[in-house]
Protein backbone atom coordinates (compact mmCIF):
# COMPACT_ATOMS: atom_id res chain seq x y z
CA UNK A 1 0.00 0.00 0.00
CA UNK A 2 2.85 2.31 -0.79
CA UNK A 3 2.36 6.17 -0.93
CA UNK A 4 4.25 11.96 -1.36
CA UNK A 5 5.48 14.26 1.00
CA UNK A 6 6.25 17.84 0.16
CA UNK A 7 4.44 19.98 2.70
CA UNK A 8 4.82 21.13 6.24
CA UNK A 9 2.12 20.79 8.84
CA UNK A 10 1.66 19.20 12.27
CA UNK A 11 1.97 15.45 12.49
CA UNK A 12 1.70 12.82 15.16
CA UNK A 13 4.56 11.13 16.93
CA UNK A 14 3.99 8.44 19.52
CA UNK A 15 6.34 8.07 22.43
CA UNK A 16 7.60 4.48 22.79
CA UNK A 17 5.84 1.83 24.78
CA UNK A 18 6.79 2.35 28.42
CA UNK A 19 6.63 -1.35 29.16
CA UNK A 20 3.15 -1.13 30.62
CA UNK A 21 1.26 -1.13 27.37
CA UNK A 22 0.87 2.66 27.45
CA UNK A 23 1.91 5.12 24.83
CA UNK A 24 1.62 8.85 24.45
CA UNK A 25 1.15 10.75 21.22
CA UNK A 26 2.39 14.27 20.74
CA UNK A 27 2.11 16.56 17.78
CA UNK A 28 5.23 17.83 16.09
CA UNK A 29 5.29 20.68 13.60
CA UNK A 30 7.80 19.55 11.05
CA UNK A 31 8.23 18.77 7.38
CA UNK A 32 5.66 16.01 7.08
CA UNK A 33 6.03 12.59 8.64
CA UNK A 34 9.48 11.42 7.72
CA UNK A 35 12.84 11.51 9.43
CA UNK A 36 13.10 15.24 9.78
CA UNK A 37 12.48 16.38 13.31
CA UNK A 38 13.74 13.91 15.90
CA UNK A 39 11.54 15.12 18.71
CA UNK A 40 8.46 17.27 19.42
CA UNK A 41 9.60 20.80 18.77
CA UNK A 42 6.71 23.24 18.85
CA UNK A 43 3.47 23.87 20.64
CA UNK A 44 1.11 22.06 18.32
CA UNK A 45 -2.05 23.88 19.25
CA UNK A 46 -0.89 27.02 17.53
CA UNK A 47 -0.78 25.03 14.31
CA UNK A 48 -4.35 23.77 14.33
CA UNK A 49 -7.55 25.52 13.26
CA UNK A 50 -9.42 27.19 16.10
CA UNK A 51 -12.41 24.96 15.46
CA UNK A 52 -10.42 21.74 15.77
CA UNK A 53 -9.01 20.42 19.04
CA UNK A 54 -5.44 19.26 18.90
CA UNK A 55 -5.09 15.58 18.14
CA UNK A 56 -3.12 14.24 21.04
CA UNK A 57 -3.06 11.61 23.69
CA UNK A 58 -1.82 13.17 26.89
CA UNK A 59 1.17 11.33 28.32
CA UNK A 60 0.01 9.26 31.23
CA UNK A 61 3.12 9.29 33.40
CA UNK A 62 5.23 12.22 32.27
CA UNK A 63 4.85 15.66 30.78
CA UNK A 64 5.42 16.16 27.10
CA UNK A 65 9.10 16.74 26.43
CA UNK A 66 10.29 20.18 25.46
CA UNK A 67 12.92 20.97 22.88
CA UNK A 68 14.40 23.73 20.82
CA UNK A 69 12.00 25.51 18.47
CA UNK A 70 14.73 25.88 15.93
CA UNK A 71 15.45 22.19 15.35
CA UNK A 72 15.80 21.15 11.75
CA UNK A 73 17.83 21.88 8.64
CA UNK A 74 17.62 25.25 6.83
CA UNK A 75 15.28 23.75 4.23
CA UNK A 76 13.00 22.38 6.96
CA UNK A 77 12.93 25.79 8.65
CA UNK A 78 12.18 27.46 5.32
CA UNK A 79 9.13 25.24 4.78
CA UNK A 80 8.03 25.62 8.39
CA UNK A 81 8.16 29.41 8.11
CA UNK A 82 6.09 29.29 4.93
CA UNK A 83 3.47 27.08 6.59
CA UNK A 84 3.43 29.18 9.76
CA UNK A 85 2.97 32.34 7.70
CA UNK A 86 0.05 30.71 5.91
CA UNK A 87 -1.40 29.79 9.30
CA UNK A 88 -1.11 33.35 10.60
CA UNK A 89 -2.87 34.70 7.52
CA UNK A 90 -5.60 32.13 7.95
CA UNK A 91 -6.14 33.01 11.61
CA UNK A 92 -6.41 36.70 10.75
CA UNK A 93 -8.81 35.99 7.89
CA UNK A 94 -11.07 33.98 10.22
CA UNK A 95 -11.01 36.67 12.86
CA UNK A 96 -9.46 34.38 15.45
CA UNK A 97 -8.90 35.50 19.01
CA UNK A 98 -6.06 38.00 19.52
CA UNK A 99 -4.08 35.77 21.88
CA UNK A 100 -4.23 32.93 19.35
CA UNK A 101 -2.97 35.18 16.56
CA UNK A 102 -0.27 36.62 18.83
CA UNK A 103 0.91 33.11 19.73
CA UNK A 104 1.14 32.13 16.07
CA UNK A 105 2.98 35.36 15.18
CA UNK A 106 5.42 34.80 18.06
CA UNK A 107 6.18 31.33 16.74
CA UNK A 108 6.65 32.70 13.21
CA UNK A 109 9.18 35.28 14.45
CA UNK A 110 10.99 32.59 16.45
CA UNK A 111 11.27 30.40 13.35
CA UNK A 112 12.65 33.31 11.33
CA UNK A 113 15.22 33.98 14.05
CA UNK A 114 16.27 30.31 13.96
CA UNK A 115 16.46 30.43 10.16
CA UNK A 116 18.78 33.45 10.23
CA UNK A 117 20.94 31.79 12.85
CA UNK A 118 21.19 28.66 10.68
CA UNK A 119 21.81 30.37 7.33
CA UNK A 120 23.21 33.81 8.18
CA UNK A 121 20.52 35.37 6.01
CA UNK A 122 17.02 36.75 6.56
CA UNK A 123 14.13 34.59 5.38
CA UNK A 124 13.07 35.35 1.81
CA UNK A 125 10.05 33.50 0.45
CA UNK A 126 11.50 33.56 -3.08
CA UNK A 127 14.92 32.19 -2.09
CA UNK A 128 14.80 28.73 -0.52
CA UNK A 129 18.12 27.31 0.65
CA UNK A 130 19.32 24.60 -1.75
CA UNK A 131 17.25 23.01 -4.47
CA UNK A 132 13.45 23.22 -4.38
CA UNK A 133 11.37 20.18 -3.54
CA UNK A 134 9.99 18.13 -6.45
CA UNK A 135 6.41 18.29 -7.59
CA UNK A 136 3.67 16.48 -5.69
CA UNK A 137 3.50 12.88 -6.84
CA UNK A 138 7.26 12.50 -7.22
CA UNK A 139 8.18 12.27 -3.56
CA UNK A 140 10.45 14.56 -1.58
CA UNK A 141 14.19 14.26 -1.64
CA UNK A 142 16.11 13.99 1.59
CA UNK A 143 16.57 17.44 3.09
CA UNK A 144 20.19 16.76 3.95
CA UNK A 145 22.84 14.76 2.17
CA UNK A 146 23.29 12.57 5.24
CA UNK A 147 19.61 12.38 6.20
CA UNK A 148 17.39 9.37 5.57
CA UNK A 149 13.93 10.12 4.22
CA UNK A 150 10.95 7.82 4.65
CA UNK A 151 7.30 8.33 3.85
CA UNK A 152 4.65 6.04 2.29
CA UNK A 153 5.84 6.82 -1.23
CA UNK A 154 9.52 7.64 -0.94
CA UNK A 155 12.43 5.89 0.77
CA UNK A 156 15.82 7.54 0.31
CA UNK A 157 19.18 7.14 1.99
CA UNK A 158 22.69 8.27 1.22
CA UNK A 159 24.21 5.23 2.93
CA UNK A 160 25.17 2.08 1.04
CA UNK A 161 24.16 0.19 4.18
CA UNK A 162 20.60 1.47 3.85
CA UNK A 163 18.31 3.23 6.32
CA UNK A 164 19.52 3.78 9.89
CA UNK A 165 16.68 1.94 11.61
CA UNK A 166 17.73 2.84 15.15
CA UNK A 167 17.33 6.52 14.28
CA UNK A 168 14.06 5.72 12.56
CA UNK A 169 12.66 4.14 15.73
CA UNK A 170 13.51 7.28 17.70
CA UNK A 171 12.04 9.61 15.12
CA UNK A 172 8.85 7.64 14.59
CA UNK A 173 8.44 7.01 18.30
CA UNK A 174 7.98 3.25 18.00
CA UNK A 175 9.59 0.54 20.14
CA UNK A 176 12.46 -1.76 19.20
CA UNK A 177 11.76 -5.48 18.89
CA UNK A 178 14.42 -6.61 21.32
CA UNK A 179 15.57 -10.06 22.36
CA UNK A 180 13.20 -10.03 25.31
CA UNK A 181 10.16 -9.55 23.06
CA UNK A 182 11.34 -12.21 20.60
CA UNK A 183 11.78 -14.64 23.50
CA UNK A 184 8.31 -13.81 24.80
CA UNK A 185 6.78 -14.50 21.39
CA UNK A 186 8.51 -17.88 21.44
CA UNK A 187 7.20 -18.67 24.94
CA UNK A 188 3.65 -17.59 24.17
CA UNK A 189 3.35 -19.38 20.83
CA UNK A 190 5.50 -22.39 21.61
CA UNK A 191 7.10 -21.90 18.17
CA UNK A 192 10.60 -20.92 17.12
CA UNK A 193 10.53 -17.25 16.09
CA UNK A 194 10.44 -16.62 12.36
CA UNK A 195 13.80 -15.78 10.78
CA UNK A 196 12.50 -12.24 10.16
CA UNK A 197 12.26 -11.82 13.92
CA UNK A 198 15.51 -13.62 14.70
CA UNK A 199 17.44 -11.39 12.27
CA UNK A 200 15.79 -8.05 12.98
CA UNK A 201 14.03 -7.78 9.62
CA UNK A 202 10.90 -7.03 11.60
CA UNK A 203 12.58 -4.62 13.98
CA UNK A 204 10.01 -2.25 15.46
CA UNK A 205 6.55 -2.48 17.01
CA UNK A 206 3.67 -0.68 18.64
CA UNK A 207 1.80 -2.47 21.43
CA UNK A 208 2.91 -6.01 20.57
CA UNK A 209 2.96 -6.77 24.28
CA UNK A 210 -0.78 -6.01 24.37
CA UNK A 211 -1.36 -8.56 21.62
CA UNK A 212 0.59 -11.20 23.53
CA UNK A 213 -1.32 -10.35 26.72
CA UNK A 214 -4.59 -10.80 24.83
CA UNK A 215 -3.48 -14.11 23.37
CA UNK A 216 -2.40 -15.44 26.77
CA UNK A 217 -5.75 -14.39 28.24
CA UNK A 218 -7.75 -16.03 25.42
CA UNK A 219 -8.89 -12.64 24.12
CA UNK A 220 -9.37 -12.18 20.37
CA UNK A 221 -7.32 -10.28 17.85
CA UNK A 222 -6.99 -10.41 14.08
CA UNK A 223 -4.36 -9.65 11.45
CA UNK A 224 -4.52 -6.96 8.77
CA UNK A 225 -2.03 -6.26 6.00
CA UNK A 226 -2.30 -5.13 2.39
CA UNK A 227 -0.91 -4.53 -1.05
CA UNK A 228 -1.04 -1.59 -3.45
CA UNK A 229 -1.46 -3.29 -6.86
CA UNK A 230 0.47 -0.98 -9.19
CA UNK A 231 1.49 -3.65 -11.72
CA UNK A 232 0.65 -7.20 -12.70
CA UNK A 233 4.02 -8.65 -11.66
CA UNK A 234 5.20 -8.62 -8.07
CA UNK A 235 8.84 -8.92 -7.02
CA UNK A 236 10.37 -10.87 -4.15
CA UNK A 237 10.42 -7.81 -1.91
CA UNK A 238 6.62 -7.68 -2.08
CA UNK A 239 6.49 -11.14 -0.50
CA UNK A 240 8.14 -10.09 2.77
CA UNK A 241 5.02 -8.92 4.68
CA UNK A 242 2.99 -11.84 3.35
CA UNK A 243 5.57 -14.47 4.27
CA UNK A 244 5.63 -13.11 7.81
CA UNK A 245 1.87 -12.64 8.05
CA UNK A 246 1.39 -16.26 6.96
CA UNK A 247 3.63 -17.34 9.86
CA UNK A 248 1.68 -15.14 12.28
CA UNK A 249 -1.61 -16.60 11.10
CA UNK A 250 -0.29 -20.13 11.56
CA UNK A 251 1.21 -19.70 15.03
CA UNK A 252 -1.60 -17.59 16.52
CA UNK A 253 -4.45 -19.26 14.59
CA UNK A 254 -6.33 -16.02 13.96
CA UNK A 255 -8.34 -14.50 11.08
CA UNK A 256 -6.69 -12.24 8.53
CA UNK A 257 -7.93 -9.46 6.26
CA UNK A 258 -5.83 -8.32 3.28
CA UNK A 259 -6.67 -4.98 1.68
CA UNK A 260 -5.94 -4.46 -2.01
CA UNK A 261 -5.76 -0.69 -2.43
CA UNK A 262 -6.66 -0.55 -6.11
CA UNK A 263 -8.48 2.75 -5.47
CA UNK A 264 -5.24 4.28 -4.18
CA UNK A 265 -3.30 3.14 -7.25
CA UNK A 266 -5.99 4.59 -9.53
CA UNK A 267 -5.63 7.93 -7.73
CA UNK A 268 -1.83 7.99 -7.72
CA UNK A 269 -0.92 6.23 -10.96
CA UNK A 270 -1.82 6.60 -14.61
CA UNK A 271 -4.24 3.67 -14.55
CA UNK A 272 -7.85 3.12 -15.46
CA UNK A 273 -10.20 1.71 -12.84
CA UNK A 274 -10.35 -1.52 -14.81
CA UNK A 275 -6.55 -1.81 -14.87
CA UNK A 276 -6.25 -1.14 -11.14
CA UNK A 277 -8.86 -3.76 -10.30
CA UNK A 278 -7.28 -6.23 -12.72
CA UNK A 279 -3.90 -5.79 -11.03
CA UNK A 280 -5.58 -6.37 -7.66
CA UNK A 281 -6.93 -9.72 -8.83
CA UNK A 282 -3.61 -10.79 -10.36
CA UNK A 283 -1.67 -9.74 -7.25
CA UNK A 284 -4.18 -11.62 -5.11
CA UNK A 285 -3.13 -14.82 -6.91
CA UNK A 286 0.49 -14.28 -5.82
CA UNK A 287 -0.65 -13.55 -2.27
CA UNK A 288 -2.81 -16.67 -2.14
CA UNK A 289 0.17 -18.68 -3.42
CA UNK A 290 1.96 -17.81 -0.16
CA UNK A 291 -0.26 -20.45 1.44
CA UNK A 292 -2.88 -18.57 3.42
CA UNK A 293 -5.71 -20.55 4.97
CA UNK A 294 -8.85 -19.89 2.92
CA UNK A 295 -11.01 -20.57 5.97
CA UNK A 296 -9.35 -17.76 7.90
CA UNK A 297 -8.45 -15.22 5.20
CA UNK A 298 -10.49 -12.51 3.50
CA UNK A 299 -8.88 -10.60 0.63
CA UNK A 300 -10.76 -7.55 -0.61
CA UNK A 301 -10.51 -4.89 -3.29
CA UNK A 302 -11.39 -1.41 -2.05
CA UNK A 303 -13.16 -0.70 -5.34
CA UNK A 304 -15.28 -3.80 -4.84
CA UNK A 305 -15.81 -4.10 -1.08
CA UNK A 306 -16.54 -0.57 0.08
CA UNK A 307 -19.64 -0.34 -2.08
CA UNK A 308 -21.14 -3.47 -0.52
CA UNK A 309 -20.18 -2.94 3.13
CA UNK A 310 -22.04 -0.23 5.06
CA UNK A 311 -20.00 -1.05 8.16
CA UNK A 312 -16.73 -0.40 6.36
CA UNK A 313 -17.94 2.86 4.85
CA UNK A 314 -19.33 4.09 8.16
CA UNK A 315 -15.90 3.69 9.73
CA UNK A 316 -14.30 5.53 6.82
CA UNK A 317 -16.67 8.46 7.44
CA UNK A 318 -16.02 8.41 11.20
CA UNK A 319 -12.28 8.62 10.61
CA UNK A 320 -12.69 11.38 8.03
CA UNK A 321 -14.71 13.46 10.50
CA UNK A 322 -11.92 13.34 13.08
CA UNK A 323 -9.01 14.34 10.83
CA UNK A 324 -8.91 17.84 9.37
CA UNK A 325 -7.49 18.82 5.99
CA UNK A 326 -4.78 20.76 7.80
CA UNK A 327 -3.79 17.65 9.74
CA UNK A 328 -3.81 15.26 6.78
CA UNK A 329 -1.59 17.68 4.85
CA UNK A 330 0.84 17.54 7.72
CA UNK A 331 0.90 13.76 7.92
CA UNK A 332 1.10 12.98 4.21
CA UNK A 333 2.37 16.18 2.62
CA UNK A 334 -0.66 16.74 0.41
CA UNK A 335 -0.82 20.08 -1.36
CA UNK A 336 -3.67 22.20 -2.64
CA UNK A 337 -3.12 20.75 -6.11
CA UNK A 338 -3.71 17.13 -5.04
CA UNK A 339 -7.06 15.65 -5.96
CA UNK A 340 -9.56 15.20 -3.14
CA UNK A 341 -9.42 11.44 -3.64
CA UNK A 342 -5.85 11.39 -2.31
CA UNK A 343 -6.81 13.53 0.65
CA UNK A 344 -9.63 11.21 1.67
CA UNK A 345 -7.78 7.95 0.99
CA UNK A 346 -5.93 7.61 4.35
CA UNK A 347 -9.26 6.98 6.08
CA UNK A 348 -9.84 4.03 3.73
CA UNK A 349 -6.50 2.46 4.63
CA UNK A 350 -7.27 3.07 8.31
CA UNK A 351 -10.76 1.49 8.34
CA UNK A 352 -9.67 -2.19 8.23
CA UNK A 353 -7.99 -1.58 11.60
CA UNK A 354 -11.43 -1.78 13.23
CA UNK A 355 -13.24 -5.09 13.52
CA UNK A 356 -16.75 -3.86 12.76
CA UNK A 357 -15.56 -2.90 9.27
CA UNK A 358 -16.07 -6.64 8.61
CA UNK A 359 -19.51 -7.52 9.99
CA UNK A 360 -19.54 -10.82 8.11
CA UNK A 361 -16.50 -11.87 10.18
CA UNK A 362 -16.93 -10.13 13.53
CA UNK A 363 -20.60 -9.14 13.39
CA UNK A 364 -20.99 -5.84 15.26
CA UNK A 365 -18.05 -6.32 17.64
CA UNK A 366 -15.88 -3.24 18.07
CA UNK A 367 -13.53 -4.63 20.73
CA UNK A 368 -11.38 -7.00 18.66
CA UNK A 369 -7.88 -5.55 18.43
CA UNK A 370 -5.94 -5.60 15.18
CA UNK A 371 -2.27 -6.45 14.55
CA UNK A 372 -0.76 -4.97 11.39
CA UNK A 373 2.50 -6.36 9.93
CA UNK A 374 3.85 -3.85 7.38
CA UNK A 375 6.94 -2.03 6.19
CA UNK A 376 7.65 0.98 8.37
CA UNK A 377 6.95 3.45 5.55
CA UNK A 378 3.25 2.69 6.11
CA UNK A 379 3.41 3.76 9.76
CA UNK A 380 2.13 7.33 9.14
CA UNK A 381 -1.28 5.90 8.19
CA UNK A 382 -1.50 3.99 11.42
CA UNK A 383 -0.17 6.75 13.68
CA UNK A 384 -3.15 8.69 12.41
CA UNK A 385 -5.39 5.67 12.99
CA UNK A 386 -4.11 5.13 16.53
CA UNK A 387 -4.79 8.75 17.40
CA UNK A 388 -8.34 8.65 16.08
CA UNK A 389 -9.25 5.18 17.46
CA UNK A 390 -9.98 6.06 21.12
CA UNK A 391 -11.99 9.12 20.07
CA UNK A 392 -14.40 6.94 18.10
CA UNK A 393 -14.51 4.20 20.70
CA UNK A 394 -12.21 1.58 19.15
CA UNK A 395 -8.99 -0.09 20.33
CA UNK A 396 -5.75 1.13 18.80
CA UNK A 397 -4.23 -1.22 16.23
CA UNK A 398 -0.87 -2.76 17.11
CA UNK A 399 1.92 -2.86 14.53
CA UNK A 400 5.00 -4.83 13.55
CA UNK A 401 7.37 -2.93 11.25
CA UNK A 402 9.77 -4.45 8.74
CA UNK A 403 12.92 -3.06 7.18
CA UNK A 404 13.04 -2.29 3.47
CA UNK A 405 14.01 -4.81 0.83
CA UNK A 406 16.93 -3.45 -1.22
CA UNK A 407 17.10 -3.17 -4.99
CA UNK A 408 19.66 -5.35 -6.74
CA UNK A 409 21.75 -2.27 -7.43
CA UNK A 410 22.04 -1.49 -3.70
CA UNK A 411 20.20 0.01 -0.76
CA UNK A 412 20.58 3.54 -2.17
CA UNK A 413 18.57 2.72 -5.30
CA UNK A 414 14.88 2.06 -5.75
CA UNK A 415 13.16 -1.04 -7.08
CA UNK A 416 10.83 -0.26 -9.95
CA UNK A 417 8.38 -2.35 -11.93
CA UNK A 418 9.50 -0.37 -14.99
CA UNK A 419 13.09 -1.59 -14.50
CA UNK A 420 13.11 -5.40 -14.72
CA UNK A 421 16.74 -5.50 -13.56
CA UNK A 422 16.07 -3.70 -10.27
CA UNK A 423 14.78 -6.83 -8.55
CA UNK A 424 13.91 -10.50 -8.89
CA UNK A 425 10.31 -10.78 -10.08
CA UNK A 426 7.99 -13.65 -9.28
CA UNK A 427 7.67 -14.34 -13.03
CA UNK A 428 11.43 -14.66 -13.63
CA UNK A 429 12.86 -17.90 -15.02
CA UNK A 430 15.82 -19.68 -13.41
CA UNK A 431 18.05 -18.30 -16.16
CA UNK A 432 16.82 -14.74 -15.63
CA UNK A 433 17.44 -15.04 -11.87
CA UNK A 434 21.00 -16.21 -12.47
CA UNK A 435 21.69 -13.45 -14.97
CA UNK A 436 20.24 -10.71 -12.79
CA UNK A 437 22.15 -11.75 -9.69
CA UNK A 438 25.45 -12.16 -11.52
CA UNK A 439 25.18 -8.95 -13.56
CA UNK A 440 23.26 -6.54 -11.34
CA UNK A 441 23.55 -7.52 -7.65
CA UNK A 442 25.71 -4.88 -5.97
CA UNK A 443 28.87 -6.40 -4.52
CA UNK A 444 30.68 -5.68 -1.29
CA UNK A 445 33.77 -7.38 -2.67
CA UNK A 446 37.16 -5.86 -3.47
CA UNK A 447 38.43 -4.71 -6.86
CA UNK A 448 40.73 -7.68 -7.33
CA UNK A 449 40.82 -11.27 -6.13
CA UNK A 450 44.12 -10.58 -4.37
CA UNK A 451 42.67 -7.62 -2.43
CA UNK A 452 39.54 -9.58 -1.59
CA UNK A 453 41.55 -12.52 -0.25
CA UNK A 454 43.60 -10.11 1.85
CA UNK A 455 40.94 -7.71 3.14
CA UNK A 456 37.66 -9.60 2.69
CA UNK A 457 34.26 -8.38 1.55
CA UNK A 458 31.70 -6.09 3.18
CA UNK A 459 28.45 -7.90 4.00
CA UNK A 460 26.86 -4.65 5.17
CA UNK A 461 26.59 -3.37 1.60
CA UNK A 462 26.59 -6.61 -0.41
CA UNK A 463 23.11 -7.14 -1.87
CA UNK A 464 23.52 -10.90 -2.34
CA UNK A 465 24.22 -11.28 1.38
CA UNK A 466 21.31 -8.94 2.21
CA UNK A 467 18.97 -11.12 0.14
CA UNK A 468 20.23 -14.24 1.90
CA UNK A 469 19.32 -12.73 5.27
CA UNK A 470 15.72 -12.59 4.01
CA UNK A 471 15.47 -15.99 2.34
CA UNK A 472 18.07 -18.43 3.72
CA UNK A 473 16.45 -20.26 6.64
CA UNK A 474 19.59 -21.83 8.12
CA UNK A 475 21.10 -19.41 10.67
CA UNK A 476 24.33 -21.37 11.02
CA UNK A 477 24.92 -21.44 7.27
CA UNK A 478 24.19 -17.72 6.98
CA UNK A 479 26.70 -16.96 9.73
CA UNK A 480 29.33 -19.15 8.08
CA UNK A 481 28.79 -17.33 4.77
CA UNK A 482 29.19 -14.01 6.57
CA UNK A 483 32.45 -15.12 8.18
CA UNK A 484 33.85 -16.58 4.96
CA UNK A 485 32.99 -13.53 2.86
CA UNK A 486 34.23 -11.08 5.48
CA UNK A 487 37.52 -12.95 5.83
CA UNK A 488 38.06 -13.25 2.08
CA UNK A 489 37.73 -17.03 2.04
CA UNK A 490 34.58 -16.67 -0.11
CA UNK A 491 34.65 -14.64 -3.33
CA UNK A 492 31.82 -12.51 -4.69
CA UNK A 493 30.99 -15.02 -7.44
CA UNK A 494 30.69 -17.77 -4.84
CA UNK A 495 28.41 -15.63 -2.67
CA UNK A 496 26.20 -14.85 -5.65
CA UNK A 497 25.98 -18.54 -6.45
CA UNK A 498 24.75 -19.20 -2.90
CA UNK A 499 21.96 -16.68 -3.47
CA UNK A 500 21.06 -18.10 -6.89
CA UNK A 501 20.71 -21.57 -5.36
CA UNK A 502 18.29 -20.16 -2.77
CA UNK A 503 16.22 -17.97 -5.10
CA UNK A 504 15.74 -20.35 -8.04
CA UNK A 505 13.80 -23.04 -6.13
CA UNK A 506 11.96 -20.42 -4.05
CA UNK A 507 10.61 -18.68 -7.17
CA UNK A 508 9.94 -21.95 -9.00
CA UNK A 509 7.90 -23.30 -6.06
CA UNK A 510 5.96 -20.05 -5.85
CA UNK A 511 5.19 -20.18 -9.57
CA UNK A 512 3.95 -23.76 -9.23
CA UNK A 513 1.62 -22.81 -6.37
CA UNK A 514 0.35 -19.78 -8.29
CA UNK A 515 -0.59 -21.95 -11.27
CA UNK A 516 -2.95 -23.82 -8.98
CA UNK A 517 -4.77 -20.62 -7.98
CA UNK A 518 -7.83 -20.56 -10.23
CA UNK A 519 -10.23 -17.65 -10.75
CA UNK A 520 -12.70 -19.61 -8.63
CA UNK A 521 -10.26 -19.77 -5.71
CA UNK A 522 -9.60 -16.03 -6.00
CA UNK A 523 -13.34 -15.38 -5.96
CA UNK A 524 -13.76 -17.49 -2.84
CA UNK A 525 -10.97 -15.63 -1.01
CA UNK A 526 -12.50 -12.28 -2.06
CA UNK A 527 -16.11 -13.12 -1.15
CA UNK A 528 -17.30 -11.51 2.12
CA UNK A 529 -18.08 -14.40 4.45
CA UNK A 530 -17.70 -15.74 7.95
CA UNK A 531 -14.21 -16.94 8.80
CA UNK A 532 -13.29 -19.75 11.16
CA UNK A 533 -11.48 -18.90 14.38
CA UNK A 534 -11.36 -20.18 17.95
CA UNK A 535 -12.23 -17.14 20.05
CA UNK A 536 -15.81 -16.40 21.09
Amino acid sequence: MPFITTHLQPFWKEEPDNGKGKTAAVVCSSLSVPLLCPQPCLDHRANLPASQPALSVVPEEADMPNSEQGCGSPLELFHRIAAQGELVRGLKARGAAKDEIDSAVKMLLSLKTSYKAATGEDYNVDCPPGDPAPESGEGLAATDADEDFVDPWTVQTSSAKGIDYDKLIVRFGSSKIDKELVNRIERVTGQRPHRFLRRGIFFSHRDMHQILDAYENKKPFYLYTGRGPSSEAMHVGHLIPFIFTKWLQDVFNVPLVIQMTDDEKYLWKDLTLEQAYGYAVENAKDIIACGFDIKKTFIFSDLDYMGMSPGFYKNVVKIQKHVTFNQVKGIFGFTDSDCIGKISFPAIQAAPSFSNSFPQIFRDRTDVQCLIPCAIDQDPYFRMTRDVAPRIGYPKPALLHSTFFPALQGAQTKMSASDPNSSIFLTDTAKQIKTKVNKHAFSGGRDTVEEHRQFGGNCDVDVSFMYLTFFLEDDDKLEQIRKDYTSGAMLTGELKQELIEVLQPLIAEHQARRKEVTDGIVKEFMTPRKLFYDFQ
